[in-house]
């Protein structure tokens, strides 16, 4: 049976991230048993990963087309693969499904974070073999530390909120028009039998529901994802968009967006570029192109939001507000970030995230590409909002992380060029080049390191884009080859 995923994007890593994937060439039982442990105990509730067998990788990325497997042999691995799970303590199995692609064949093993973590494993095939925890860092599988198994233990049967069985609700509250409709958009392969299985196998195809065959429930992402009223279940679960028309806030306009809440998401969004965002144009003396910037970028707006669907807690009856003021937008939702983050985490341009609130939410809005994960969505907001000449965005919560507010300044028409200092920027110049010419008018000078941070590319990558902007006089290079920067130049 397929996944409930786009299979090709699956393999080139468009949607899930390279960590939570791991390729192998052919059938290793003994390695395979210890990832499929890793990704069941999920110890950063990243939402378990996949595990690709007959497509080889180098340096973490697919090797294509694929060697393949043996078309005779699928149903044999499979078998001992069921075998094999068996020496997984407590009892855990995977969801495993044969592709092709160019004529080769392969499995996807799913393996979702588990219910009932910690999980431990064999360490040989022996079935006398002593049995360990394993854990995934980064994008390899490991025997967990000290540390390690004291976070997994406290970890014991506790279940993200979003990935756990709604006793409340039965899987007639879940929509079989919105399930097609999602396994529609992000083009997998299990839509073109969505309409004819039986329901009930349906929903556990795709992990939204869980139980015995008498008692089978929806988890609380299905209710949210695929309910046609979630807010049945999780009362305030919508976003509030209330555009003010005076400074103390006695005449606003409000617009309540309900319903499965990637759609209102995708309708809330669509409502601020129609009735908030604004395109400004300015005129510049001696210059052909005029500069031409927004109120609010819609990039930054867009990532802002995503982000709190993302990590909103939904056991808080609070929605999600966003606040439009004459000078500022804010966008306010419940539960912060997961520890280790701190508020001073949000001051710099890069943050890494290792646990995530909601694991199966994010899954689902990776595959609609309504958000990336990763800790980017924080980095992107800044480059939006400097790419548009904006101030820089703030980032609030508390210590005990019960809520986090975006806030966007406004940028009016009296702003200045795209650049601060009333600098000029060149008509052709990149889009890149003008976040690098930001960023030296703000911080004075600039390093290649700093360029690979803030652009997310190479050093190779880095250092070529500024020899290409010191050869057109948009920045000087200076200081020994030891320590190369960069300032301002005269070609703007």
């Amino acid at each position: 049976m397929a996944l409930p995923i786009n299979i090709n994007e699956l393999i080139h890593g468009s949607t899930i991230e390279w960590e939570r994937i791991e390729f192998k060439e052919g059938w290793n039982p003994e390695i395979i048993l210890h990832t499929i442990c890793a990704f069941a105990n999920d110890i950063n509730n990243w939402g378990g990963g996949y595990l690709i067998i007959g497509i080889a990788e180098e340096n973490g990325r697919a090797i294509l087309p694929p060697k393949g497997l043996e078309i005779h042999t699928l149903d044999k691995i499979q078998q001992e693969l069921h075998q094999l799970c068996h020496k997984i303590t407590p009892a855990y199995f995977p969801v495993v499904a044969p592709y092709e692609i160019e004529g080769r064949h392969f499995l996807v093993v799913w393996c979702p974070g588990g219910e009932t973590r910690p999980y431990k494993a064999n360490k040989t095939l022996s079935n006398n073999s002593d049995k360990t925890y394993y854990v995934r860092r980064m994008s390899s599988t490991a025997k967990a530390n000290e540390l390690e198994e004291q976070q997994l233990l406290q970890l014991t049967a506790k279940v993200p909120f979003d990935d756990r069985v709604n006793h409340h609700a039965t899987i007639k509250d879940l929509s079989l028009a919105e399930i097609r409709m999602f396994l529609q958009n992000i083009k997998s392969d299990l839509f073109e039998v969505a309409g004819t299985m039986p329901f009930e196998d349906l929903v556990r195809a795709m992990q939204i529901a869980r139980g015995a065959v008498e008692d089978l429930r929806p988890i609380n992402a299905g209710l949210l994802f695929f309910s046609e009223t979630p807010e049945k279940f999780f009362p305030y679960t919508q976003i509030e968009v209330n555009i003010y028309h005076d400074d103390i806030g006695d005449s606003f306009s409000e617009k309540v967006f309900k319903g499965a809440i990637h759609q209102q998401l995708r309708q809330a969004l669509s409502y601020i570029k129609s009735s908030v965002i604004e395109e400004h144009v300015q005129k510049v003396e001696g210059q052909a192109e005029a500069i031409r910037f927004y109120n609010y970028p819609f990039q930054a707006v867009e990532e802002a939001l995503a982000n709190a669907v993302y990590h909103k807690s939904y056991e808080e009856r609070e929605p999600i507000k966003v606040n439009i003021l004459a000078d500022k937008m804010e966008i306010i939702s419940h539960g912060g970030a997961m520890p280790p983050i701190t508020k001073e985490d949000f001051k710099k341009d890069r943050i890494i995230t290792m646990k995530y609130l909601n694991r199966r939410i994010g899954d689902f809005l990776k595959e609609l590409h309504l958000t990336e994960g990763k800790g980017t969505g924080i980095p992107k907001i800044r480059r939006a909002m400097r790419n548009n000449g904006s101030e820089e965005p703030i980032f609030e919560t508390d210590d005990a992380r019960s809520y986090f507010v975006t806030l966007l300044k406004a940028r009016n028409i009296e702003s200045d060029g795209i650049v601060p200092n009333n600098r000029r920027i060149q008509p052709n110049t990149s889009t890149q080049e003008k976040e690098i010419l930001s960023y030296v008018s703000k911080n004075d000078t600039i390093t290649s390191k700093t360029v690979e941070e803030i652009l997310g590319v190479k050093d190779s990558r880095a250092k070529e884009i500024l020899r290409k902007m010191a050869s057109k006089n948009l920045l000087i290079k200076q200081g020994t080859t030891r320590a190369v920067n960069y300032i301002l130049g005269d070609g703007q």
